[in-house]
């Protein structure tokens, strides 16, 4: 079937719960998804004109017929949904392949044992603990047993290496128990190797009952070196545990998980926490989608009934569509109640955001693009719908006093970054009055008009470079007012957004040209990245206002003089700069301004100096 034939038989499916299942020309299962509504969600994909990610739309040119299983519910075909992409794996739904095989703790076999974390189990004679199924779980109990025991992590080698050369900094700040120096036997060095591995085997309360009842011994032994390093051990044990901060309580099994993307790829985190503390990160890559809600949808439901550990609450950056028949679906694989849910305020909601950072990390590590702006300029791209990302950034902002003046600050982001040398102002010249949704459409009436020349002219200025976005800063007004002031200009196709401030002078959410709005309090980075777009705007064009102030009001002051108006004043300004520097001029200095004559000079001169002989004569 072609997509108009597939189109018109989605055109005819009810607007009920149920499931389709979309296949090839050779009748292979190539995608299975749920609706809430069949008819409005499988007409969407075939129904011309509507954007789609690479993923989705390699797999409708694929498409070639579907079938649909109606349901009495949205928690009936979440089910079915999840039966039938286990048991048929559609090569366009998503696979939870976090990178992820076992890990293990590696214990050399030598007269010095190591400690150190390895991903693959290998033939040399080593101990290995494991396997485990989280690289970082493995990571974090090597490096807690290594600050509890204070073993070393340089790359010496001992005995070779004793007595040569000066302990490292972490034997100076306590971290280590400076083999290096001669000072620790070999016993001493073992047994602390030993506590280490059953710490890592079986935790720490154990460990500390067994290491000061030893401390104790020493003592009275009287071997107070051997004492004394136990003391530190147990202190270093204490601090290590103590600085794995509880951040929920100590009873509280959660996960947290927050989904990211890029215009390639999207990521999903999950943090999992048991007993108040962080015990395992895993993330999971999608490639060829740009959709973070559908991805969402989807990636919930097949994370948890694959087999994964369901906790009792589950903390997520956004519900899906699905949220209440996916809680529920939850709660009856677990036997006991799940909670679903966004925080909103305190510890758990700033846990998503960590998640959110970490899955944000993850695309810029996929993609090789470590730097923060250009993680951030990935991160709006996708915020915002944007193709690529934004790297010439142009945002407006009107700035008006009491008698109706009014100007603008044209401010730029290029790269991420405020470049200066691009910034522009205006001063209205139609608009009478304050009306800021004029003023803003003929300052972008003005722009566009400024890049048509320059572009023709192969001009490099600021005004010559066309912008991959322009903020505004207002809402749907001020987006009205400028779409249609931009329209028919060659800045037409520019996205164009407005920045709405909340009651706190923040940047609440983006107004969009179709007057939607786009919430970005859960984008940490994207949140301040606009707010400090939107502030240095303002900034720039109140000190542009405050300049047109100064220099009008110095201009009132030289009108008040006997046969100075407004141009000869303006005159005066313009080669003085200031009216101070025009009263310390000379009647001869005064006749450079353009227009003043020797009568007008005289004036000018006899008002500043009224009891000079000079002014006395004018």
């Amino acid at each position: 079937m072609t997509k108009a034939e597939l189109y018109q038989k989605a055109k005819m499916l009810p607007l009920l719960p149920g499931v389709y299942i979309i296949r090839n020309r050779q009748d292979e299962i190539i995608y299975i998804g749920k609706a809430k509504r069949l008819r409005t969600r499988v007409s969407q994909y075939f129904r011309e004109g509507v954007p789609h990610d690479a993923k989705v739309t390699k797999m409708i040119q694929n498409a070639f017929q579907f079938d649909v299983i109606v349901c009495q519910s949205e928690f009936e075909a979440l089910v079915l949904e999840a039966s039938q992409i286990k048991a048929h794996t559609p090569k366009y739904n998503i696979l939870l392949k976090d990178d992820k095989g076992y890990s293990y703790v590696r214990v050399t076999r030598e007269e010095y044992p190591r400690l150190s974390a390895v991903l693959q189990k290998e033939e040399d004679g080593a101990e290995y603990i494991g396997p485990y199924t989280s690289s970082f779980a493995v990571r974090q109990m090597v490096e807690s047993a290594q600050d509890s025991f204070l073993l070393p992590r340089c790359g010496k080698v001992f005995p070779r290496d004793i007595g040569k050369g000066r302990p490292c900094l972490n034997a100076h700040i306590g971290k280590c128990m400076a083999v290096c120096s001669g000072r620790i036997s070999r016993e001493s060095y073992c047994e602390a190797v030993r506590g280490a591995v059953h710490m890592i085997r079986y935790g720490k309360k154990e460990i500390l009952k067994t290491l000061e009842q030893r401390m104790q011994e020493a003592a009275e032994r009287l071997d107070f070196e051997a004492a004394a390093l136990l003391r530190d051990q147990i202190a270093a044990i204490r601090k290590v545990s103590a600085g794995q901060k509880v951040v929920v309580s100590e009873d509280t099994n959660m996960d947290v998980i927050a989904l990211a993307g890029t215009p390639h790829a999207v990521c999903a985190a999950v943090l999992r926490y048991r007993e108040g503390r962080l015990t395992d990160k895993r993330e999971f890559l999608f490639h060829d989608t740009t959709d973070i809600d559908a991805a969402r949808e989807e990636f919930l439901p097949r994370y948890y009934l694959d087999g994964e550990e369901i906790p009792r609450t589950i903390a997520v950056d956004a519900l899906p569509e699905s949220g209440e028949a996916l809680a529920q679906l939850l709660s009856e694989t677990r036997g006991s109640a799940v909670r679903l849910y966004v925080p909103q305020r305190g510890d758990v909601a700033k846990l998503v955001e960590m998640a959110y950072t970490n899955a944000i990390e993850r695309l810029a590590r996929e993609s090789g693009r470590y730097g923060r702006e250009d993680r951030l300029l990935d991160e709006a791209a996708v915020v915002l719908g944007l193709p690529a990302p934004p790297r010439r950034i142009e945002s407006y902002d009107i700035s008006n006093w009491g008698d109706g003046t009014s100007v603008c600050g044209m401010v730029v982001f290029a790269n991420g970054k405020p470049q200066k040398s691009s910034y522009r102002k205006f001063k209205m010249k139609t608009v009478a009055g304050t009306d800021d949704y004029a003023s803003m459409a003929e300052t972008l009436a003005r722009r566009a008009a400024e890049y048509a020349a320059h572009a023709a002219a192969g001009d490099g200025d600021a005004f010559g470079q066309k912008p991959d976005v322009i903020l505004l800063d207002g809402g749907r007004g001020q987006v009205s007012a400028v779409a249609a002031a931009l329209a028919g200009t060659q800045l037409a196709d520019v996205p164009l957004y407005g920045m709405v401030k909340d009651d706190r002078h923040r940047t609440r959410a983006i107004v969009t040209a179709a007057g939607g709005e786009i919430a970005i309090s859960m984008h940490r980075g994207i949140f301040s990245f606009i707010t400090a777009i939107q502030d240095e705007t303002h900034r720039f064009a109140n000190v542009y206002r405050r300049q047109q102030y100064h220099k009008k009001a110095y201009a009132s002051s030289l009108t008040q003089i006997p046969g100075i108006g407004p141009a000869a004043a303006k005159a005066l300004l313009a080669e003085f700069k200031t009216v101070s520097a025009v009263r310390e001029a000379s009647a001869e200095q005064l006749q450079q301004a353009k227009g003043i004559g020797p009568a007008a000079a005289k004036a000018i001169f006899a008002h500043f100096h009224p009891d000079s002989p000079e002014g006395g004569r004018g």
